[in-house]
């Protein structure tokens, strides 16, 4: 039989490796929604983090409960609290909100692994597909792993080689169009 401490430590683990966030940081988002009601919740979730039904559904129901072992069991990989922290420090702190609205678009292509580096969260489905981190204190950086991208003024073709195939950059919410979110889908369907 299986274990539903088990099974919900594993449903939490994939609910923070998706949106990249912790349940509590989940819950910060929350109370700030407006949301009142438990459907009005999950159903706010399911569109801003791209979470199925049972995952946002998970995360209204321990709104406001102690989890301790959950949250010791689920906790990203890094060494210490959330490595967005590390990554998002002094003068690219600001960009933290930024890095937040990206991750939710992409999330809302499907379940992929975030495996957080030193600088910046590497994206992987079967391999990396994209990496998101601040390239300048104004800045982030989105790497690309697609062969088939277009080319286009806003992105920055690489030598052939290295662990993407092209960059980009943002500086405003404004720029997570319809262009950027193509090249991710394309990268992200051809690490399938």
């Amino acid at each position: 039989m299986a274990d539903p401490q088990q099974a919900l430590l594993t449903q939490v683990k994939n609910i923070q490796a998706k949106t990249g966030l912790t349940l509590a940081q989940l819950h910060e988002h929350l109370a700030g929604s407006g949301q009142q009601k438990h459907g009005e919740k999950r159903t706010w979730l399911m569109e801003r983090f791209g979470l199925g039904y049972g995952d946002a559904n998970t995360v209204v129901h321990y709104e406001g409960k102690p989890l301790p072992d959950v949250e010791v069991g689920a906790a990203p990989p890094a060494a210490e609290g959330d490595p967005l922290d590390a990554i998002y420090t002094s003068k690219k702190a600001a960009l933290r909100p930024l890095h937040d609205a990206v991750m939710a678009r992409i999330a809302e292509l499907g379940d992929f692994e975030i495996a957080p580096k030193k600088t910046y969260l590497s994206l992987r489905r079967s391999k990396q597909f994209a990496m998101v981190g601040p390239a300048t204190a104004s800045e982030i950086e989105i790497g690309l792993n697609c062969k088939t991208l277009p080319p286009h003024a806003r992105l920055k073709v690489l030598a052939p080689g290295g662990m993407c195939q092209a960059t980009t950059r943002i500086s405003e919410a404004g720029q997570i169009d319809a262009d950027l979110l193509g090249w991710i889908a394309s990268a992200y369907q051809a690490a399938g």
